[in-house]
Parts: C-alpha cells; sequence; structure tokens
C-alpha cells in the first residue's frame, strides 16, 4: 500500500507517533543478522501500550492496531526480543521484564474483536479484516518460530509467580499469571476467518498445529498443572482455564481420539463409501428423468388443469410423463418465503460456535489424547467444581458466553471418558475381575448441585431464548444420561447403586419432564445442531425413563401443579387501621403478595404414571420437531434416522395416534424418502424398517378416509370431504379425539358440591348477638360488599312486606262487616308472598351458593333457600312469616354489628362461636347429654323402657376352673407403657361396662317415631290394652298347663340305657341354644301355638324332664326344632342315663315356682317370676356360674330340694 493510501485510513499524526516508537523499540544489528535492543526499550513497550489503551480502547478505534500491524511489531520486534531471553538465563531480572512487557503487548494484540451491531463504527468495519488477518499472522510467527520456543518462553515469564504460594503472592503477580493464561487462550481463537482470503498456509495455524506447539513447548503441563490447583492456589483463573479447553476442543470427536489408527482408517472409508452410494443413488435418480440428446431443441409445454386452466411448463423432461411434468410445474414456482426475523446473531460469532466438524492430524489426536487422559485424571473434577461454585454465585469474572461453553466441555469430557473407557475394554480384555472405578474422575459434575444448577439454566436459556446455550444444555444433559446408563450397567454393585441414585433425583422432578416436553414442542427456526440436540435429549430421556420406571413399579415424583388462586389476605376492616402508617400498608402488601406466590403453586408426590408421560410428546409440536429432523434425512446418520423413525412409530402404533401424520407434507416427505427423487439409499442401515413404517402410515390413512364411507352410517356422508380437508392442516387437541374416532368425546361434568353447613353456637341465645356474629365473621375475611348487598335486599324486602301488610290492613278495614251483622263478610286469611333475593351480578350469584358464611348470615335472619343443595342457581326467599318489623329489626342489628362489633367472654372471637351443623346433628343423634335442654325433665320410664328393650349384652360365663382364652393385646404405644395396677384394671373395666350400658340405651331407633304418636285416641287404647289382656291370658293358661303335665309326669321311672355309648350320642345331638326372653308384646301366640305346645307336654309325661333349649315364644322354626328334639328323646327313653346326664330332680320340685332366667346365665340362684309382672322391669343381674348343671325346659329351669 503506498504512503497516500496509508494516510486516507489512519491519521497521520497518529501514525508518525507509532511509527517513532516502534523504530525506537530496536532492530537489527549493523555489525551482525542479530537482533539489538534499544536503549529506552522498556519504556517505549509501555508508551505503546498507553497509545493502545488511550486511543485504542478508550475511543473506540482500531488506528493503533492498525499501524501496529503495518509496522510488523510483533514478528519484527517483539518476538526477537523474547528469543534472546534463554533458558540458561532464567534469573536475568532486565530480560525477564522485557519479556513481561512483550507479554502483555502480544496479549493486547492477540485479543480476539467482535462485531457488535449496536456500537459498529466506520472506523471499524475499515480495520477488522486487516487487523483479523494481521492476528493470523501473529498467530503463525508464534507458533512456527526459528529462533526459540516462544511458547516455552511465555511459560518462563509466568512460573516464578506461580512458584509462590497464593497468600503470598500479591497482585502483580497475580496478574502475571494471568496474563500469561490469556495469551494462550488468545492464540488458541484464532482462525483463519471463512470469508476473508488465505495465503494458503490454514494448515500452519490449525487446531492441529496448534495442539502441536502447545504439546511441544509444555503448554499443556502447564494447563495441567493450574487445572489441578484451581481450587487451592488458583482460585481466580478458572475462566481463563475454561476458555482455552472449549477452543481447543470444540468440534472434535472425542471417541476418534480413542481410536486406533486402524479403526480410524475403517471408519473413514464406511464414510466414504456411504458418500459414494449417496451420489450413486443421487445420480441414479437423475439419469430416469435426464433429457435426451434433443435437448438442445427447446421444449414448451401447456398443462390444462382440471377448471380449464392453462399453464406454461418449459423443459425437455417434460414430455417424459405427467408426473416429471408435475414435478417441473413444482420446481418452476416461486415462492418468496419471508425472512426469518428471529434472534439468530449468536449463530454469527465464529469463535463461539461449537457444532462444526474439525479433522486432526494423527500426531495431534495423539498428543491430545494423552492431554485428555492426565486432564480427566487429575484436572476435571477441582476445574469444575470451582466453575461450578462460580457460575452459582454469579461472579463477575464469568460472561454468558462462559455458561455454554462450561456445559459444553461438560458433555465433551463426559464423552470422551466413556470412548476411554471403552478403549481400555478393547485393549485389555475382562479377565472376571471388577473393574476399576473410574466414575470418580468426573464424580464433580453428578452431583445433586450441578443437576439444580442444569435445571435452572435451562429453564433461564429457554425462558430468554438463549438457542445456543440451551442447546449446550441440552447436550450435557443427553451425556450425564449416558454416563449414569453406563454406570448401572457397571459390575460395581457401588456403581450400580449411585447410579440408581442419580436417576433418581434426575426423573423425581416433574418439572424436569415438563420442561423436556416444552423445548420439544416450540421447535421452530434455531438450526440443524439445535435441531439435533433437542431430539436426542427426548430420545434418550424417554427410553431411560422408560426403563427406570419398569424397574422401579413405586416410582415417585414431585409434581408441582397452580393451585387455585387463594383469596386475599385476611385483614383488618380499614377502620381499625386508620391508626396505621405507610409502612404497615406497604408491609401488608408485601405478605399478601408472598401468600399469593406461595398459593399458585403446591407441591405434592404422587405415583409416576410412563403412559400418562409419553402422552404429552403425542402433540403436533412434537410431530413437528421430528418431521423438521427427518427433512434432512440426506445428510442424516443411521443413529440420527433411528430417532425419527422410533418417535414415529411410537407415535403411530403405541400409541395409536396415526392421525397426527396426517398432513399432505408429512405424506409427501415420506414418499420421497421411499420411492424418491432423491430418496433414501436402499443398502442403509434401517431401510427396511423405514419402508415398512412408511407402508403402514399410507395404509392407515387410506383406511382413515374411507372409513365412514364403508359403515355406511348416516354420520359418515361428508367423512370423506372432511377428511382430506383436515390433511392440509395440523391437528388440534380439540379435534383430534374425533378425527381418531369419528365420535366427540364424552365428558362427564361433576355436579358442584354445596359448601358446609354452618350455624351459631346455642350458647349465643339472643337474635341481635347471632346476627352480630355473622356479621363480624363476613367483615373480618374482608366481605364488606356482601354485607352491603344483604342490607339493600333487606331494605328492599322490608318496603315491600310493610306495602303488603298495609294493603291488607286497608282491605280489611274496607270489608269490616257493619255492626247490625247483616254485611258479614269472610275475613282475609291469606299469608304474604314470598320475596325472592335478587344477586347484583355473576359473583354474587356464585357466593349465594359457594359461600357459606353469606348463607350463615342469610339463615341466622330466617331466610330460606329452594331448590336442590347442589342445585347452582336455587333462588333465596323472604317466607311469608316473617314480618316487615322483624326485617327492619335484622337490618337494625346488622348496621349495629358494623359500627359497633360484638365483644365476647374469655377473649373469643366470632370465628369461635360458629360451627358446622353437622356436629350439632351428630350430637343429637348420638345421644347421650343428650338430647336438647328440652329433654332434661323427661320421665324415668323411658329410661326404663329403653332398658327393658335394649339391655346389656351380657357376656357369656366361663366355668370355673377352665382356661380363659388369652387377649391378644396390640401394640400400640398403650400397651407399650406400664402396666395397670389391680385396682387401675378393676376401675377401667367397671367404667367400660357402665359405657356399655348406657350406650345400649341410646340404641332406640328414630325411624319408627313419627310426630303422629303424640295423638291420643282414648278408643283406640281401650281396644289394645283389650287385646294385650287376652294375649296374656292365654300366655298364663299354657304355662299353667304345661307345668301340670310336667309335674304329673315325674314319678315314672327312668330307663336304662344302653351304655356310655348312646349317651355320647345324645350328647352330640343336643347342642346348648340359649335365647334370650323376648318381650310378650313381639310373641303374638294364636291358638295354633297353645295347641303345639300342650301336645309337646303331654309326650313328656312319664319320663324324667329334659333339658330344652328352645323358647316357647320364639317363632315356628325354632319351634319345629324343639319337636324333633323332643320326637328323638322319645325314642330314647328306655335308655340308661348316662353319667355325664344332668342329675334328676327330687319331688320336692313339684311344689317349687317356675324361675325366668337369661338365656346367658348357665346356673346360679334362680329369680322367681310372677306371670302378673310387668314386661318393664329391670334385668336380671348377671351371676357367678355354679358348678352344677340346671335342668332346663323351655328356657324355664324347675327346682329340686338340692337347689335349696
Amino acid at each position: 500500500m503506498e504512503v497516500y493510501d496509508k494516510s486516507q485510513t489512519v491519521d497521520p499524526e497518529v501514525r508518525a507517533y507509532i511509527s517513532s516508537l516502534v523504530s525506537a523499540v530496536g532492530g537489527q544489528s549493523t555489525l551482525d543478522e542479530r537482533y539489538e535492543i534499544g536503549d529506552s526499550a522498556p519504556a517505549v513497550l509501555k508508551d505503546i501500550l498507553r497509545w493502545l489503551r488511550l486511543y485504542d480502547d478508550k475511543l473506540d478505534r482500531y488506528d493503533v492496531k492498525r499501524c501496529l500491524a503495518d509496522s510488523n511489531l510483533v514478528k519484527g520486534d517483539l518476538l526477537e526480543i523474547l528469543a534472546l531471553w534463554p533458558e540458561d538465563q532464567q534469573e536475568n531480572a532486565w530480560k525477564a521484564k522485557l519479556a513481561l512487557e512483550c507479554l502483555t503487548l502480544i496479549a493486547a494484540l492477540t485479543y480476539p474483536m467482535e462485531v457488535k451491531e449496536e456500537t459498529t463504527k466506520v472506523n471499524h468495519v475499515r480495520h477488522m479484516p486487516v487487523l483479523q488477518l494481521a492476528q493470523v499472522g501473529y498467530k503463525r510467527a508464534i507458533l512456527h518460530f526459528e529462533g526459540a520456543s516462544i511458547l516455552r518462553t511465555m511459560v518462563r515469564a509466568g512460573l516464578p509467580a506461580m512458584a509462590l504460594e497464593r497468600r503470598d503472592r500479591n497482585r502483580r503477580q497475580e496478574g502475571v499469571i494471568r496474563l500469561m493464561l490469556h495469551c494462550f487462550k488468545n492464540l488458541a481463537m484464532i482462525t483463519q476467518p471463512q470469508h476473508l482470503p488465505s495465503q494458503g498456509d490454514e494448515n500452519e495455524v490449525s487446531r492441529s498445529a496448534t495442539i502441536n506447539a502447545f504439546h511441544e513447548q509444555d503448554v499443556f503441563s502447564l494447563l495441567l498443572t493450574v487445572g489441578s490447583g484451581v481450587g487451592d492456589e488458583f482460585r481466580d483463573h478458572d475462566v481463563v482455564i475454561l476458555e482455552t479447553l472449549f477452543h481447543l476442543l470444540k468440534g472434535l470427536d472425542a471417541r476418534k481420539l480413542f481410536m486406533e489408527d486402524n479403526q480410524i482408517k475403517h471408519a473413514e472409508v464406511d464414510e466414504l463409501q456411504t458418500l459414494m452410494r449417496k451420489e450413486k443413488a443421487m445420480v441414479n435418480s437423475y439419469k430416469k428423468r435426464a433429457p435426451t440428446r434433443h435437448n438442445r431443441f427447446g421444449t414448451m409445454v401447456w398443462v390444462k388443469t382440471g377448471d380449464n386452466r392453462v399453464s406454461t411448463v418449459t423443459g425437455q423432461n417434460t414430455i417424459t410423463n405427467a408426473s416429471n411434468t408435475l414435478q417441473q410445474m413444482d420446481a418452476s414456482k416461486k415462492y418468496n418465503r419471508p425472512k426469518f426475523k428471529g434472534k439468530q446473531g449468536e449463530e454469527l460469532n465464529e469463535s463461539e460456535t461449537f457444532g462444526g466438524r474439525i479433522v486432526l492430524t494423527e500426531s495431534a489426536r495423539s498428543h491430545l489424547r494423552s492431554f485428555v487422559e492426565d486432564f480427566l485424571d487429575s484436572s476435571f473434577n477441582p476445574l469444575f467444581s470451582s466453575l461450578r461454585k462460580g457460575i452459582e454465585s454469579e461472579s463477575d469474572r464469568f460472561k454468558s458466553s462462559n455458561h455454554r461453553q462450561f456445559w459444553y466441555l461438560i458433555s465433551w469430557f463426559l464423552e470422551a471418558e466413556a470412548a476411554r473407557r471403552e478403549y481400555k475394554k478393547a485393549q485389555e480384555p475382562s479377565n472376571g475381575t471388577v473393574e476399576d472405578n473410574t466414575f470418580a474422575h468426573i464424580a464433580a459434575v453428578l452431583d445433586q448441585e450441578t443437576f439444580v444448577l442444569l435445571n435452572r439454566h435451562m429453564q433461564r436459556a429457554y425462558d430468554e431464548k438463549v438457542w445456543q446455550e440451551l442447546r449446550a444444555i441440552l447436550t450435557c444433559l443427553t451425556q450425564i444420561l449416558l454416563t449414569v446408563q453406563n454406570m448401572s450397567e457397571s459390575k460395581d454393585e457401588e456403581d450400580q447403586e449411585i447410579a440408581e441414585n442419580i436417576l433418581n433425583r434426575i426423573f423425581y422432578e416433574e418439572t424436569t419432564h415438563d420442561r423436556i416436553v416444552q423445548v420439544c414442542r416450540t421447535y421452530s427456526n434455531q438450526g440443524l445442531g439445535y435441531l439435533d440436540a433437542v431430539t436426542e435429549c427426548v430420545h434418550v430421556f424417554v427410553r431411560m425413563l422408560e426403563n427406570y420406571s419398569k424397574q422401579n413399579a413405586d416410582l415417585q415424583i414431585r409434581s408441582k401443579r397452580r393451585a387455585r388462586r387463594k383469596k386475599k389476605a385476611e385483614t383488618q376492616p380499614d377502620s381499625a387501621n386508620e391508626d396505621g402508617g405507610p409502612g404497615d400498608d406497604e408491609e401488608a402488601e408485601g405478605h399478601a403478595a408472598d401468600d399469593e406466590r406461595e398459593a399458585h403453586m403446591t407441591v405434592s408426590e404422587r405415583k409416576f404414571d410412563f403412559a400418562r408421560f409419553s402422552a404429552k410428546f403425542l402433540s403436533q409440536g412434537c410431530v413437528n420437531t421430528f418431521i423438521s429432523l427427518t427433512q434432512f434425512y440426506a445428510d442424516l446418520t443411521s443413529a440420527q434416522l433411528k430417532r425419527c423413525h422410533r418417535f414415529f412409530y411410537r407415535l403411530a402404533f403405541k400409541q395409536e395416534l396415526a392421525v397426527l401424520l396426517f398432513r399432505v407434507d408429512i405424506l409427501l416427505l415420506f414418499q420421497q424418502m421411499i420411492k424418491g427423487p432423491g430418496g433414501l439409499d436402499h443398502g442403509i442401515e434401517g431401510w427396511k424398517e423405514w419402508e415398512t413404517l412408511v407402508q403402514q402410515v399410507f395404509r392407515r390413512c387410506f383406511k382413515w378416509i374411507e372409513r365412514q364411507e364403508k359403515s355406511g352410517e348416516d354420520g359418515g356422508k361428508g367423512w370423506k370431504e372432511a377428511a382430506v380437508v383436515e390433511m392440509l392442516f395440523s391437528k388440534i387437541p380439540n379435534t383430534l379425539f374425533y378425527l381418531q374416532n369419528g365420535y366427540e368425546r364424552v365428558i362427564e361434568r361433576r355436579a358442584p358440591r354445596p359448601p358446609a353447613e354452618l350455624e351459631v353456637k346455642p350458647s349465643v341465645k339472643e337474635m341481635e348477638k347471632r346476627i352480630g356474629v355473622a356479621v363480624s365473621v363476613m367483615l373480618e375475611l374482608g366481605k364488606g360488599d356482601a354485607v352491603e348487598w344483604v342490607k339493600r335486599e333487606l331494605g328492599r324486602a322490608g318496603e315491600e312486606r310493610q306495602a303488603w301488610q298495609d294493603e291488607k290492613e286497608a282491605r280489611m278495614e274496607v270489608d269490616r262487616p257493619a255492626e247490625d251483622g247483616t254485611d258479614a263478610v269472610v275475613a282475609d286469611t291469606s299469608s304474604a308472598p314470598t320475596i325472592f333475593l335478587t344477586p347484583d351480578n355473576d359473583e354474587r350469584k356464585e357466593a349465594l351458593f359457594k359461600d357459606k358464611y353469606l348463607r350463615l348470615l342469610l339463615t341466622t335472619m330466617g331466610m330460606e333457600r329452594l331448590g336442590a343443595s347442589d342445585d347452582v342457581d336455587a333462588s333465596w326467599i323472604v317466607p311469608s312469616d316473617i314480618t316487615a318489623a322483624t326485617l327492619k329489626e335484622s337490618l337494625a342489628h346488622i348496621r349495629s354489628a358494623e359500627h359497633e362489633p360484638p365483644t365476647f367472654d374469655d377473649g373469643k372471637n366470632a370465628q369461635d362461636l360458629i360451627r358446622p351443623k353437622s356436629t350439632a346433628y351428630a350430637t343429637r343423634a348420638g345421644g347421650g347429654a343428650a338430647f336438647s335442654d328440652d329433654d332434661s325433665n323427661a320421665s324415668q320410664s323411658d329410661a326404663d323402657v329403653d332398658a327393658a328393650l335394649y339391655g346389656p349384652n351380657l357376656r357369656h360365663p366361663v366355668p370355673e376352673g377352665a382356661e380363659r382364652p388369652k387377649k391378644r393385646r396390640r401394640l400400640t404405644k398403650r400397651n407399650q407403657g406400664e402396666s395397670l395396677t389391680e385396682e387401675q384394671a378393676e376401675a377401667k373395666a367397671e367404667a367400660r361396662r357402665k359405657w356399655e350400658k348406657e350406650n345400649t340405651k341410646k340404641e332406640k331407633s328414630k325411624l319408627f317415631i313419627t310426630s303422629s304418636d303424640e295423638d291420643t285416641d282414648e278408643e283406640r287404647d281401650r281396644e289394645f290394652f283389650r287385646l294385650e289382656e287376652e294375649r296374656r291370658g292365654r300366655v298364663r293358661r299354657v304355662i299353667a298347663e304345661v307345668v301340670g303335665k310336667v309335674e304329673g309326669g315325674e314319678g315314672g321311672k327312668k330307663g336304662k340305657g344302653k351304655g356310655e355309648k348312646a349317651a355320647k350320642k345324645k350328647q352330640k345331638k343336643r347342642k346348648d341354644i340359649a335365647s334370650d326372653e323376648s318381650d310378650n308384646e313381639d310373641t303374638g301366640l294364636d291358638d295354633s301355638d297353645v295347641n303345639s305346645d300342650a301336645s309337646a307336654a303331654s309326650d313328656t309325661a312319664g319320663r324324667p324332664p329334659k333339658r330344652m333349649r328352645t323358647n316357647p315364644f320364639s317363632d315356628d322354626e325354632s319351634s319345629a326344632a324343639a319337636s324333633h328334639r323332643d320326637t328323638e328323646d322319645k325314642e330314647m327313653e328306655n335308655e340308661e342315663t348316662p353319667a355325664a346326664s344332668p342329675p334328676t330332680l327330687g319331688k320336692a320340685a313339684e311344689t317349687l315356682p317356675l324361675v325366668e332366667v337369661s338365656g346367658n346365665v348357665a346356673s346360679g340362684k334362680p329369680q322367681p317370676i310372677s306371670v302378673d309382672e310387668e314386661e318393664d322391669d329391670d334385668d336380671a343381674p348377671v351371676v357367678k356360674p355354679g358348678t352344677q348343671r340346671r335342668n332346663v325346659r323351655a328356657a324355664f329351669i324347675i327346682e329340686d330340694d338340692e337347689d335349696e
């Protein structure tokens, strides 16, 4: 460039100053070819640095850098000065100082330049290309300098500061270390710009050349040292190491690092063969429609459409067949697609993208593999632990780009660790022993803190639409899941347990599931790399979650659901806060806002259902995402194609939602993939599966279109046309069920539940206080508007009722008869019309159904509700029996409660005096204190009647000497404590018996008690008592006849039995059946019963009395059983009484009366009974069992002399 042209780009005065400074730094010696340093070189270097900071940086210009690039300062002076500092002169302070000054300028001149649309100036556009090419030249000169190892010299410049402990280093020494690391980072970042011309030496600044130079000049060793000591000695240098590693490793295939040369050659050969097959398939597809040798002649064809419209198509291939003609017509159409206006500027920065593909040389791959192995073993955990803590604390040293670098490097190193593990397994075959725990080298990114940070940044990146960071996070999550899967397949049980815990933590949060679904649904135009990351993450996440849910059937997840919005916080009435200041209001508003935020989400645990989770992916958005990836089928790998195939197969056949694929563009894509043109190669992996899938999708589509037409139903008319129209659009959830099944979904809506009925406690007796309680509660809850509405309605109802009463009185006054009685008229006895309460808005109407406190106020004043309890539209009315005076009085009570709230004793508030109505009903129904206060003066006869009708549940006595069954004692807190004493146990048992007796009296049923029972009818009562007396007389005669015949047969002799065997047979037939005494009112005996009893009694004459276990007053079935047993006894009357049978009675029994015993009492002294005794006598007391078994006949005992 000429001097005149240079002066036009930069200010000549600035160029003159910079040129003079550069010439003062030094130059080539006049004696030999060695470089000589100027006398004032340190000061000159500082002046140049000052120019850079004050002119370029402060004024935001690139003039000084342009002048330094034109004067060749870096290659001609700075590198020469560094080369003059040999390794054997490490202690030379002057040269060390010069080296630091040169290092400072190199770091400033190699710092990457970014183009920002907001701050770009004309000067930037003018100098940027030149400076970028100059930086490439700086990197080439530094990496391949012939005189010395420049990178090793940079390392030596920072070693003295690194040798000191952290507590002994000052700020300048920390700055030296930072400066050295920034130089290495800048060199790793510099690449050949893709939009600028190159000089044909890109390999000298390529990634392979950088890796080889870093390895040969000990830069990798320095990075390992700093990385391993980040947690202690180098805490502030983790971000620089992160950026250096990112620019060294981005775009590299981690698995290829751990492949042998022959494996890489095979992989490259396979890749070449795949490309050649694709090219061959493309050529064959083209040959089918290739033009003939007559293509030099022009061809124009008119295509006539169905509506007689003509289109013109040109080209030789349009005359071959109709499909080619239509395809050519489609290809000739021009569609001005609107340009995407979203955020894609971040992808234009080449230094921050990580989706490119870099190929390394063999030597560079070997060097990088050794560095990666050493880094994983020594530096991975401390470096990424420090980075995670810094990101969590939102430290100032982290930029937004560092976040995506952090997540990308985690995924890269996890993939490298997996590749290294596979490489070691291939090198050292398993010998049956447990493998080493290599997962400990990456444990820093598998803890709970990392998962929490990952979820937080994923949600933030999605909300802020930072797609590149979200892509890195999704890639990181995918690699974490794959690593955990490898851990679960490990032979070490500890690794398996850790993998189980990690999966449980990841899958425990339902928000993570929903976030994955949301990311999959909302893909729009973020690029192929982002699309690949999203679909891979979804594929791995769903597959692992399905396997994990199958292994853990009781998997619990924490679900967060949006709750109903809580009402405003309970505040005091405005009148109570008149003395409060503004600070109180702000504090109250803050608390209300916090309560509202907490009320928005409710957290609960529930059992995980994989079918429910997988259904979330069955939406058109997820289908569109995978269709977008499938559109690149020509460029996708076998794994990516398999990923898409599995999704469509799960959608169409497992979930039976193939209707989502019935869209014209989707079907056209599937047809092109299989049939062409430009379809899939038949030799690729998975071709057969894709062909079968597409075949079945088309078959189901045809059946879906013709489904209703073939059925012949009336609803099938027009279905085919509607289905074809629907194929043009995406399916929405509202119509998806109908399109799939042919009928609308029937949704059963549950009727709304009415609120709990409330009432004011009976202790508040005055109506004024009862209304005051209801009003106070509503005011405390901030429902003053509802109280105002009630007041308005009461006023209106009072006016209407008063008007009706006045009208009635006036009519009665007019219709009053005269004094002589000639014009007597019947008095008006009609009741007042009901008045309906009218809600003023829909919210009031809903409150009349849902607000239990408003309903309490209305019911307290006597209002009534018409309709069923669950009827939302039921009306409230003012009944006819409420007068205008009562309404005015209620209105006055409400106003009084508003201005002078009622006070209550014992510090109670209005809420304490309200209870649900169900509690009051349960108290009355349960008895006890029972019945209300009105029953306190009830007669004792009612209790006696209850005792007679519902006697105590007597326990069956156990004979003396018999072993009592052991009680089962539950292991409760009551039984685990100290055992009770005998006195305490006896008192407790006595209390329980008393409670049982009282509880038995309360079992009187109300179902048979009606209001008509209180009515009295003397004639009916006389008839009832007459029939009762006749019934009792018949009973007395039956008893007398039975007793007489039994006494007459006492003189018979006992027949001798045939032995003990017959006695056992007799005992087996006779079972001990005890029956309680029945009430005489319920017997209902007739003449047939009397005759049967008499005949039964006559059969017993001439033999000893037997123990009868039936009741003569029982039903027919029991009488028949007794008759059957008497027949058996008659057959055995000549047999000898065995020793085990009861003893016989003496003659003295003839004069003894009958005694009545309970069926539960086995022995004891009997109680005499009188036939005239009333039926409401007390129950017979329970007596202890005796040693002698009694003779029972028809529930009566015949006494003898021995009993006396």
